[in-house]
């Protein structure tokens, strides 16, 4: 039931990014994807660096 107490809580939905989106990353600040591999990890250009980023992207945002 809808209602009920009981229910399963609900899964964040998984984090997708596309090239040019722009990001903020915990560590390394404001950046722009400029590759994606699916599921996998994303390379972000963050101005004094590029990073790849992997999968689960737990300290990026997209903004």
């Amino acid at each position: 039931m809808p209602t009920s107490p009981f229910k399963a809580p609900v899964a964040p939905a998984p984090k997708h990014f596309a090239v040019g989106d722009q990001v903020t990353h915990d560590m390394y600040g404001l950046g722009r994807v400029i590759g994606v591999e699916d599921g996998i990890a994303v390379l972000v250009d963050f101005g004094s660096s590029q990073m790849r980023i992997l999968s689960p992207y737990s300290k990026m945002t997209k903004l």
